[in-house]
């Protein structure tokens, strides 16, 4: 046998088992393993957590009832007050002058209703003895009543002077603590100007500042769960109170204010706390991982395990998110959607 046929019986052989090769099935990858939730629908709670601040209640802005320069100052901020004490005063030298000015008024007033009474006297006696016309006793009636008017108008504002020097002591209206003090000793303000804001402890709330696309998931009378920063571990259970019908110019949001029916020990005006509003889900929506969706363009969805354990896409629409869950609806209860 020459070397071509031995090369070309070679070569055909190898050609045979390549092909050999060629026809063999390779098998098949182990399917994926994958973390799926069964879905069930309703009956979930949604926790929405909030950033909060402790306010009292009843907050009062505190002002001077008349205008002057400002002498002194009693009371600085975080200060303790009880009802009635003074916390500022101011110069009360003009004003007491304007008392003074009253007063003399009021004495001029009661001279000139002295000397009215005592000329209408005898005009009467006058009169009816026929010395006098009726028209003179009328005349010297209406100086008498026109000199018991001015009397009494000077008495008026005599009073009222003397209640004005009173104004000059700015004092606290209840108990509570000194929240901000926007004047200082030697300023003048005016008549109604903001000087101070006290914040009555007796019942302490907390406030939060909740989104628009949030505010019609909250309603008066929810309960909430509150914890506090600087108590840790300190945590009570709270009540919608009131919800501003007007959003903030400024963030675009409503505040809240949640009563504390049994508040903690130790909490003061100004301590941040964490606000937690739970609320149930509608009867057909799923609470499921938030890694679970899967956003196709605009629209979100999810891998749902089919009978054939295939993956399909199912829409659905978001409604609600909480940390690391959220509330979808589109699905049915007892599918098994992907989640990790």
């Amino acid at each position: 046998m020459g070397k071509k046929t031995i090369f070309a019986l070679t070569f055909g052989a190898a050609l045979l088992l390549t092909a050999g090769c060629g026809q063999k099935t390779l098998p098949e990858p182990p399917a994926p393993l994958v973390k799926y939730e069964t879905v069930r629908l309703g009956g979930a709670e949604v926790a929405s957590t909030y950033g909060a601040a402790v306010r009292g209640r009843y907050e009062t802005t505190l002002a001077f009832q008349v205008g002057g320069r400002i002498a002194s100052r009693t009371a600085a901020i975080g200060d303790r007050v009880q009802a009635g004490e003074v916390l500022m005063t101011l110069d009360p030298k003009d004003v007491m002058q304007t008392a003074r000015q009253s007063a003399a008024q009021v004495e001029a007033a009661r001279a000139q209703l002295a000397l009215a009474r005592s000329n209408l006297a005898r005009y009467t006696a006058l009169y009816q003895a026929d010395a006098v016309s009726a028209m003179a006793l009328e005349q010297q009636q209406t100086a008498y009543d026109a000199a018991a008017a001015s009397y009494e108008n000077a008495r008026a504002q005599d009073e009222q002077a003397q209640n004005a020097l009173s104004y000059t002591q700015l004092t606290a209206n209840a108990d509570g603590v000194i929240a901000s003090i926007s004047a200082k000793t030697g300023q003048v303000v005016g008549a109604g100007m903001p000087v101070m804001t006290l914040v009555q402890t007796d019942e302490l709330e907390v406030e939060i500042s909740v989104p628009e696309n949030q505010r019609q998931a909250v309603a008066v009378g929810q309960r909430a769960e509150v914890a506090f920063w600087a108590l840790e571990g300190s945590r009570t259970t709270g009540v919608v109170r009131e919800i501003a019908s007007v959003a903030d110019s400024a963030s675009r949001t409503y505040a809240v204010r949640i009563a504390l029916p049994n508040p903690p020990a130790g909490i003061l005006p100004g301590m941040t706390a964490r606000v937690e509003l739970r609320e149930g889900s509608a009867a057909d929506t799923a609470t499921l991982p938030l890694s679970a969706l899967y956003q196709t363009g605009d629209t979100p969805c999810v891998w749902v395990i089919d009978e054939d354990h295939r993956l399909r896409l199912q829409q659905v629409a978001v409604e609600a998110a909480s940390g690391n869950r959220v509330v979808l609806r589109g699905l049915t209860a007892g599918e098994r959607m992907v989640g990790w």
